[in-house]
This record gives structure tokens, sequence and C-alpha cells, in this order.
């Protein structure tokens, strides 16, 4: 077994000072903010970046994988502290607004909603889906939510939700609104 040496101080240094200059880029630019300006800000080149971050997605992910570790264990305290129904609804309107207030964390999670399978999801996108999985079983378990809903259909109509409300501008009560409606349509009904 390979033994992974500690990163010298200079490159610990250059990592904590990249992973700050680009979680304030995405959230003034989104998650297509340029990566040759987050080096030059960071006063480091290109060629550092790309030791650390080989991909965009290895950017995002180390950017906010705190905020989204944050939201699975958000998800624990609300299975915890509501009902299952309503544990699902709080936590799907917690990511809704996490990814219209944090520019890029939208982005990071579309390997969540577009794959179905777990082959190719980043750390963040395993959390969310594990997160909205025990959510979603806990509601069917409840009654609350139909049996024939899977936790990735969930997952893909909250976070089209959030790209509808972020591009209309809409502000969180209205996020609530569409997330009570969307909830409905999910409903178990009684036979």
């Amino acid at each position: 077994m390979a033994q992974v040496r500690p990163m010298r101080a200079d490159a610990r240094r250059n990592y904590e000072r990249l992973l700050k200059v680009a979680t304030e880029a995405f959230a003034e630019q989104g998650e297509n903010a340029s990566l040759d300006d987050i080096a030059k800000r960071a006063g480091v080149g290109s060629g550092t970046l790309y030791r650390h971050f080989p991909t965009r997605q290895a950017l995002l992910e180390a950017a906010y994988v705190d905020r989204i570790e944050e939201l699975g264990v958000r998800a624990e305290e609300l299975a915890k502290q509501l009902p299952p129904g309503e544990a699902l609804m709080e936590w799907l309107y917690e990511l809704c607004v996490g990814t219209i207030q944090v520019r890029g964390m939208k982005a990071l999670l579309s390997s969540a909603v577009t794959d179905g399978s777990s082959a190719a999801l980043t750390t963040c996108g395993n959390v969310v889906k594990q997160a909205v999985a025990r959510l979603v079983e806990a509601a069917q378990a409840e009654g609350s939510l139909r049996a024939d809903v899977e936790s990735i259909e969930v997952l893909r109509l909250a976070h089209g939700m959030g790209s509808a409300a972020e591009l209309s501008g809409v502000g969180e009560p209205e996020i609530r609104r569409y997330l009570s409606l969307l909830c409905e349509g999910l409903r178990s009904t009684p036979r």
C-alpha cells in the first residue's frame, strides 16, 4: 500500500487560498467562473490550480463539500424532529433555497439528478442522494408519499423547481408554495 505524503506547507497554503478564492468567485459569478482568474486572484499559476483540482467539478466539490454535508446532517435532524412527510418537504425547501443562494451548488448537484446510478457521482451527489432516499423511504412508510415514487424522481423535481424559481426570481415564500404543489401531487391517496 502506497503511503500518502502530507502536503508541504506552501502547497497547503496554495490549496487553501485557491479554495477560498474559488468559493468567492463561484458565489459572485456562478459555476462558470474563470478558472484562470481564480488562479490569478489566488496568486498562483493555472498549473497549480489544476494540480490541486484537475477539473472544474473537483473544484466545485471542494468548495461546497462542507455545505452539502450539512444538508445530509440536516436531513437526519429533520427526520428526528418532524413527521416523515413534513421532514421531506422541509429538507427539499432547504435544498432549493441553498441552490439559489449558493451559486454553483446547483451545477455541482447535477450529477445527482442526471444519473440514476451511483457510478459517476461525486461525494456531494452521493450525500444528497442518500439523504433524499432516507427521507422518501420514511415518508412512503408513513403513507404520506406515493409508493411508486423514486427518490431520484423527487430530487429531479426539486432540482427543476429550484432552477425555475431561480430563473423567475421568486423568493423563498414562493418556493414553499411550489413545494407544496409538488408534494400534493406526490402525496399518497387513500384507496
